[in-house]
């Protein structure tokens, strides 16, 4: 099992249920599985997805990744290519037993030295490159943090713009604009470091509508984002003034079309891979499954009540997506743990909710996400735990730490957004 603390969890048979619905929807998102199936070799020709290359045609192939799934993509790459790998480097959160490929371990979601020295030896790579030479890229999420080359910025100050947006409620596709604009290697600069090599990036996504220019803040996309767009965040949430910095200088996004001609994106995986096992499961334990949302959004204390309130008889509501914190308190959680929290004194007798984090680690707590059903109202008054106040602090870690709720499963070899269900008999 995935979630190490299932038989703890699965105290009613409609936990059991719902963990075992979760478990399903983890176990289908298994990048060394999924990717496996993807790709092939076949004498010199390799095949990703739909995507044939001749490996003839190139004198070097290097790896680069970024991301939560990079390590675990590039083991997979590793297996097929073999010695046909010249080398490249890996930055992920977790390390991997790879033998041709550098793995380093960076931080998230607040970048490290670790990150900045990472990125400059990536940028490095990219430019040693020629037209001969291929490129097999993995984006995933948490690139955006874990890529660190900022545009005339320390990378501690680049790390205060990060935290102003997050308290003050930004969404991820507003951070990322941001993100973009505060860096030169993200939004697209990695394919100007890179040209006129060619590049074929594996992408997984964990963002709304699988926008490739978003994930990891595309690093290999053309970026459409502007620096007045950047600028218009950061007025909205007042960043300058909350981090008390006299100015931010933001770069454009190279827009020459030449950078982009050699570049070819594909889309690996989504969260609809998860989402369809668990509404197979959720139809295979008897209920009508249903996907709510393949990406839903909102603050993490609203939404979970609308789910609920969507709730029929004898029905499971699937969804995934990235719901919002905005951090007033000072406690310790995550929107996983925060958004089921919100949800307790809405849940009506026999319903369930849980969410997860499908990498595992919601917002560097030792949980992946949260369980609730109704009777947690009662349990919690019983242990004098006010939900209204931990949710002011911001302390959903420590609501679930003491309640025994906190879905445990380790960090996971996937990222494709949270994943979200709401049950009722």
């Amino acid at each position: 099992m995935l979630i190490k603390n299932f038989d703890e969890l699965a105290t009613s048979k409609l936990r059991k249920d719902a963990l075992l619905i979760v478990e399903e929807g983890l176990k289908a998102i298994d990048t060394e599985k999924v990717l496996s199936k993807q790709i092939s070799l076949e004498g010199s020709i390799l095949t990703i997805r739909n995507q044939k290359l001749d490996l003839n045609k190139f004198r070097k192939i290097f790896i680069i990744g970024v991301g939560k799934t990079s390590c675990a993509a590039g083991k997979v790459l590793e297996e097929v290519l073999q010695d046909k790998i010249s080398g490249g480097i890996i930055l992920d959160t977790k390390p991997g037993d790879l033998k041709r490929i550098e793995c380093v371990v960076g931080s998230h979601p607040l970048p490290s030295q670790t990150n900045v020295d990472a990125t400059a030896k990536i940028v490095a790579r990219l430019k040693s490159l020629t037209k001969d030479d291929l490129v097999l890229a993995v984006i995933s999420g948490g690139g955006s943090s874990l890529l660190c080359n900022p545009y005339k910025l320390s990378c501690d100050e680049k790390a205060m713009i990060e935290r102003s947006l997050t308290k003050g409620g930004a969404d991820i596709l507003e951070t990322n604009i941001v993100r973009k604009h505060l860096s030169e290697i993200k939004g697209g600069w990695f394919a100007v470091h890179a040209y006129p090599a060619t590049i074929v990036s594996l992408i997984f996504s964990d963002v709304p509508n699988d926008d490739l220019s978003e994930i990891a803040s595309g690093p290999t996309v053309l970026d459409k984002t502007t620096v007045e767009d950047a600028q218009k965040i950061m007025t909205k949430y007042d960043v300058l003034k909350l981090c008390k910095l006299p100015h931010c200088e933001l770069n454009e996004t190279p827009k020459d079309l030449k950078y982009f001609a050699k570049v070819t994106n594909i889309l690996m995986m989504n969260n609809k891979l998860a989402l369809e096992a668990m509404k197979k499961q959720a139809q295979s334990l008897g209920f009508k499954g249903k996907i709510y949302d393949n990406f839903l959004q909102g603050q993490a204390k609203d939404v979970g009540r609308k789910l609920i309130n969507g709730l029929q008889t004898n029905q499971v509501l699937i969804a995934g997506g990235e719901t919002t914190v905005k951090v007033g308190g000072i406690g310790t959680g995550g929107r996983n743990q925060e958004f089921v929290l919100a949800a307790i004194p809405f849940l009506k007798k026999n319903q369930v909710i849980v969410s997860v984090a499908s990498d595992g680690v919601d917002n560097r707590t030792e949980f992946a996400g949260a369980i609730a059903d109704t009777d947690s109202k009662f349990k919690s008054k019983k242990l004098g735990l006010k939900i209204e106040s931990y949710l002011e602090n911001n302390d959903s870690f420590s609501f679930f730490k003491e309640m025994g709720d906190g879905v445990e499963t380790g960090p996971l070899n996937s990222n494709v957004s949270d994943l979200i269900l709401a049950l009722n008999k």
